[in-house]
């Protein structure tokens, strides 16, 4: 492998100069694998959105150990279980407290624009802070208020006459399942594809919210540790202790529970994984046609090589220089683009759609992968070929 790079590094840069000589041949197989990456770019970004978004919730969770019904998939779907299993748990060493949160989606009429929208509203004792939202954690006094509550800055929607209303001092009164609630506070946390934002209140404000819930049926478990516990050891003495009606699950059981159901059960992460396939098949497709017509194009000079003695081995060299050449120039564009398409999208969305490095290293090597693989397949007809038969 070694001798064959310095090899390619010796020789005339023959793959470049073929590659230069058709101009607008090789602006069309940049601009394939440039669209080729901006789909795979894009697909993995919506997808990366759809798990961060929807696991941002589980990931701010404060407590130490969670306790979910044996039912529950997601945040979204969550059964309820006895709120006597808090109390339970308690009697397992190391466990400092335990508290209740409810969870559960509401339609609401947006302040501003008066049009409904699906938000998740959550409900948790004032007196222990349960997310890790500085700026909510700041305001729990407001929502001890009867129908008080404290809405996300990041929602998605028009807001910021509610906004601009809630930050001069004003509380911003509407409706939320024929209940009138109050907004006294704003924090900032973000949209889902679930729901268009949160709103964080005391459980008997939310308890109003859903009249068929009862106090004493839960959505979220709470438990706090004392200091110096292993979160993972007392987890395990908690199942020990209860029955198999709860899950009992630390934070990153917690957040697992929630990207796994995602990527085991949602059509939607099929649809952008399926996504980054075709964008994956599409250059490899791209790439051959290109590669192909080149050596058909030079079928006879390849073969000429071949009667002056060069091996297979340098030829194969050259198409493969074209399909690293084409990788490395296609990718720039390929690049470029989607940081200002996930700009756009996050705007529109409130979706945490952004570029991380892993991102592009890996769409790097796919694309690199794409071009070598269109590579060996235009280079059949080129081993095969005999200069006998060409001449």
């Amino acid at each position: 492998m070694v001798g064959f790079v310095q090899e390619l590094q010796r020789r005339t840069p023959l793959g470049w100069l073929q590659l230069n000589r058709h101009k607008s041949r090789l602006l069309v197989a940049v601009s394939g694998i440039a669209f080729a990456d901006i789909l795979m770019f894009m697909q993995l970004g919506f997808q990366s959105a759809l798990f961060d978004s929807n696991t941002r919730l589980n990931r701010s969770i404060l407590a130490d150990i969670v306790l979910v019904s044996s039912q529950a998939k997601n945040t979204q779907n969550l059964s309820t279980f006895s709120r006597r299993r808090l109390f339970d748990a308690s009697d397992i060493p190391g466990v400092k407290t335990s508290e209740p949160m409810y969870i559960g989606m509401v339609t609401w009429r947006n302040p501003q624009t008066l049009k409904r929208a699906t938000v998740q509203a959550i409900g948790f004792n004032p007196e222990v802070p349960a997310l890790d939202i500085p700026a909510a954690n700041a305001q729990l006094d407001k929502i001890q208020l009867p129908n008080s509550f404290l809405f996300d800055r990041g929602a998605r929607g028009e807001y910021k006459k509610v906004f601009e209303s809630v930050d001069a001092g004003k509380e911003v009164t509407t409706e939320v399942d024929r209940k009138t609630i109050t907004i006294s506070g704003l924090f900032k946390f973000g949209a889902s594809f679930a729901a268009d934002g949160i709103l964080l209140s005391s459980e008997e404000n939310f308890l109003r919210l859903f009249p068929r819930q009862k106090a004493s049926s839960v959505n979220v478990g709470l438990i706090y540790l004392q200091p110096g516990y292993n979160p993972t050891q007392v987890a395990t003495a908690i199942k020990a202790h209860l029955p198999n009606d709860v899950k009992v699950l630390t934070r990153a059981e917690f957040v697992e529970l929630e990207e796994g159901n995602l990527r085991r059960e949602s059509p939607i992460a099929f649809i952008f994984g399926f996504g980054v396939a075709m964008g994956f098949l599409i250059g490899v497709i791209i790439v051959y046609q290109i590669l192909s017509t080149d050596v058909n194009a030079h079928l006879k000079e390849y073969a000429t090589f071949k009667a002056m003695g060069y091996r297979n081995r340098y030829l194969l060299g050259v198409i493969f220089e074209e399909a690293i050449i084409l990788a490395c120039i296609g990718f720039i564009p390929g690049y470029l683009i989607p940081l200002g398409l996930y700009q756009l999208a996050a705007n529109a969305t409130n979706l945490p759609i952004y570029m991380p490095v892993a991102r592009a290293i890996l769409v790097f090597g796919l694309t690199i992968i794409m071009c070598t693989i269109s590579g060996v397949i235009a280079t059949n007809k080129l081993q095969s070929a005999d200069p006998a038969d060409m001449f």
